[in-house]
C-alpha cells in the first residue's frame, strides 16, 4: 500500500511492518499506540522504524492512518499503567479482593 508520511511516499505492507518491528522492544506507551503482533508500540516508535526518519519529521496521525489502512489496531489512550505487585497481591486481585492492588 502506498502512503505518504512526512511528505515522502512509502510502499508499506502488513508483513513488511511486522518484519521491521520483529525483535524491537516497545517503549513505554504515553499516547497513541498500535498493536503489532502481541505487542503494543507507540506510533512514533513505529513510524521511526518503518520510515527511518526522525520522529519530529512526522505526526502520530500520519502513522495511525497508515497502520489502520494496513489492518493494525490503533489505540488513542495509553495502556493502563502496570503496577509492580507482589505475587500475593496479584493473586488477590485476580480473585477479586477489594483494594488488593493498593499497597
Amino acid at each position: 500500500m502506498r502512503c505518504v508520511i512526512a511528505r515522502y511516499p512509502f510502499d508499506l505492507t502488513k508483513d513488511g511492518v511486522m518484519d521491521s518491528m520483529k525483535g524491537i522492544t516497545p517503549e513505554p506507551v504515553t499516547g497513541e499506540s498500535v498493536t503489532i503482533g502481541r505487542r503494543r508500540y507507540p506510533v512514533k516508535q513505529v513510524g521511526e522504524i518503518i520510515t527511518r526518519q526522525d520522529r519530529r519529521d512526522f505526526t502520530g496521525g500520519e502513522v495511525v492512518r497508515a497502520m489502520v489502512r494496513l489492518g493494525f489496531t490503533c489505540h488513542e489512550n495509553p495502556a493502563t499503567p502496570v503496577q509492580d505487585l507482589t505475587p500475593l497481591q496479584s493473586a488477590s486481585a485476580l480473585l477479586g479482593a477489594p483494594g488488593a492492588w493498593e499497597a
